[in-house]
């Protein structure tokens, strides 16, 4: 277990501060490739519920096996191998640097008037429609992916890893992939995705909403107001969101920098609107995106340190 806490603290580190080389292959699109690949074979006739819940069964228990079988074979090597191969699994698995490096590509843009390019920058990392978003709104769609992949990217991979390391760090990743390319409510996806959509929001239950406790109690409180009531607004706010967990991480970013987020978006042309959450002190401008990669490391550094803390306390229980 020891040699499971140095891999995930140096898998940790190694993401912070190196993330993923660009141009290198990344086993997620491996992952997403093998998922295409199954759904259009599948994703057609009758039974389509059925046929999702067992793509997903396959999906997830090939990807947990191979990397199982790669940590035990390194940990039968020695126990130096183990660590820094389950390090190298863990730290390609989260995604500090790259979501603060895709927000700072917005806002950097967006700090110089530069709407065009901080438009399309933003589209790469959100599915709604960029091209006529001003300031406010750009920011608004940066801040909300950083807050929402907080927990998906970050906290509940970490989460997964410290209960059964890198293989169930991936178990995690396999999950959110299949719901991030199948987990829509669309005439395509809504039977086909289902199990998908409800393995991933079950796997991020726990973490998203100690994340979002987190970022209330160890973020700076931007928006000057008492904790009591940024408690209650968060607590209050966080269920207005469509998504279970998303509004919990969404609604505690909101009411630590004073902000609104949620409202109007777009995609593909057709208009979405969701109630707006946060207590709407500040406008939304582009240096609130660098206040949310703030938020960011210090709610996963956070995170992290109470899963070292509780992880030492049952092995010294056990």
């Amino acid at each position: 277990m020891l040699a499971h806490f140095v891999a995930i603290a140096l898998g940790f580190a190694l993401d912070r501060l190196i993330g993923d080389p660009p141009n290198w292959p990344h086993p997620v699109r491996w992952i997403g490739t093998f998922i295409s690949k199954l759904t259009a074979v599948l994703n057609k006739g009758c039974a389509r519920v059925r046929k999702g819940a067992g793509m997903l069964f396959i999906i997830v228990s090939i990807v947990t096996a191979i990397v199982l079988a790669i940590v035990w074979f390194s940990y039968q090597l020695h126990i130096v191998v183990g660590i820094v191969v389950e390090a190298i699994l863990i730290a390609i698995g989260l995604a500090q640097k790259s979501l603060r490096d895709a927000a700072l590509d917005v806002s950097k843009p967006l700090e110089m008037g530069d709407f065009a390019e901080a438009r399309t920058k933003l589209s790469w990392i959100v599915g709604r429609d960029t091209d006529k978003l001003q300031e406010s709104e750009i920011a608004r769609g940066a801040i909300e992916t950083v807050s929402e992949n907080t927990a998906d990217g970050i906290t509940s991979p970490l989460f997964w890893a410290f209960l059964f390391g890198a293989p169930g760090l991936w178990m995690y990743k396999a999950v959110n992939t299949l719901d991030s390319m199948i987990g829509y409510k669309d005439d395509r996806y809504r039977d086909f995705g289902k199990f998908s959509a409800r393995a991933d929001e079950m796997l991020n239950f726990i973490p998203a909403r100690i994340t979002g406790f987190l970022i209330l109690v160890f973020t700076l409180n931007e928006g000057g107001i008492p904790f009591r009531k940024r408690f209650v607004g968060w607590s209050k706010d966080a269920r207005n969101h469509p998504s279970p967990n998303s509004g919990f991480l969404e609604a505690a970013t909101a009411w630590q920098l004073g902000i609104t987020l949620g409202g109007k978006s777009t995609y593909r042309g057709i208009v979405s609107e969701r109630p707006e959450i946060g207590p709407g002190l500040k406008r939304l401008e582009a240096a609130h995106i660098k206040s949310a990669i703030r938020q960011m490391h210090a709610a996963s550094i956070a995170f992290w340190l109470l899963m070292m803390i509780l992880g030492v306390i049952f092995y010294a229980i056990a």
